[in-house]
């Protein structure tokens, strides 16, 4: 640990030096030596398309002052079935989600990285999850072998930024939903009516949205036209099982949205990494068209593949088992990227009300 800090040292103190000595401090306890994977495209994206200085990125990953380094990074637990585990930077900016599974992230590295790469730089209003980073084990390690820590991580903005500071305020309460179609065959819910399964199990399956996002018809065709784009991408690379993460929060008064874009609100940040130079979107947040809360929606886990090994065992297990016991279908994650596509992009319009103007 020393002799890394001491060649980091001797060389140009550079922010992605800097970055990756936080880093490597913090996940010194698993033995992982962590290295960038294409810097120069994610640099790329941060400074000329996203509008985030050197400087502010690396600014979100220092501790607060009086802290020690390993403070840099806050963990927040394991969420739902992939096995992640999510760190938060102390001002909450960024997540730092690892990528446990052998088949997700190769996918990313091999197959989707350069298509998102330009994506990302193509689509400004894109609504899948800005990547800022990804991060590899460069070598060997006692956390890898022993599968103690996951070997690769990826950093991605926050689209729960400003909760904290919502709560400190007094403001009423962030919804969020984990939205997938929820007409697919989960074992967890379909097998004996649910019955084999815990309750704690069953709450970490796809949320539901019982309510509407209320829009007027330029937000409406905005929204599914990145929709259309951003899943075309994702059906083309074979990726499946992904979802749209979804905020809601209580407008702090009346907005009538008359414009092509949602009229400005106290409760959508003012500057990066949350807000683009452009008008605010759906990762800042959109005013709904009845004026009573801001929206915030990205698209997360497109990392499931189906041409991987991992997914096609999967695929032919879920097969024979609709072929030998019980015909429930098939599920998100053995589904055709096309059929997924569709599904999604159904679900998606049906939360959505049209106010016309």
């Amino acid at each position: 640990m020393m002799g890394r800090k001491e060649r980091i040292a001797r060389g140009r103190a550079t922010p992605l030096a800097i970055l990756l000595a936080l880093f490597s401090a913090f996940f010194a306890l698993y033995q992982l030596v962590l290295q960038k994977i294409r810097p120069a495209d994610f640099a790329n994206l941060r400074r000329k398309h996203w509008d985030v200085s050197d400087d502010d990125y690396l600014a979100s990953f220092r501790p607060e002052e009086g802290e020690p380094t390993e403070q840099a990074l806050q963990s927040i637990g394991d969420m739902g079935f992939s096995g992640s585990t999510f760190y938060s930077t102390a001002d909450q900016k960024y997540l730092v989600k690892s990528v446990p599974r052998y088949s997700e992230h190769s996918f990313f590295s091999e197959d989707l990285l350069t298509p998102y790469v330009q994506h990302m730089a193509t689509h400004p209003r894109s609504l899948l999850v800005r990547i800022c980073d990804f991060l590899g084990a460069s070598s060997a390690s006692i956390g890898r072998l022993f599968r103690f820590a996951p070997s690769h991580h990826i950093v991605m903005d926050n689209i729960m930024y400003g909760r904290e500071a919502a709560k400190k305020r007094g403001d009423e309460e962030w919804e969020h939903w984990d939205l997938k179609p929820t007409s697919y065959f989960y074992p967890e819910r379909d097998i004996a009516g649910g019955a084999l399964t815990s309750e704690t199990t069953k709450n970490q399956l796809a949320d539901e949205f019982h309510d509407k996002i209320v829009l007027c018809r330029t937000q409406a065709d905005d929204f599914f036209a990145s929709l259309e784009e951003d899943t075309r991408l994702l059906a083309e690379h074979n990726a499946v099982d992904y979802s749209l993460f979804l905020v809601r929060m209580s407008s702090p008064q009346q907005v009538t949205v008359s414009v092509a874009f949602p009229a400005k609100s106290t409760m959508v940040p003012t500057e990066p990494p949350s807000v683009p130079p452009a008008p605010s979107t759906w990762r800042t947040g959109v005013a709904s068209a009845d004026g009573k809360h801001i929206f915030r929606a990205s698209i997360l886990d497109f990392f499931w593949a189906k041409h991987k090994v991992q997914p096609r065992l999967m695929t032919l297990l879920i097969k024979a088992w609709n072929l030998l016991i019980s015909k429930h279908g098939p599920m998100s994650i053995t589904t055709t990227p096309d059929e997924y596509r569709e599904r999604f992009l159904k679900m998606c319009r049906s939360i959505v009300e049209i106010k016309e103007d």
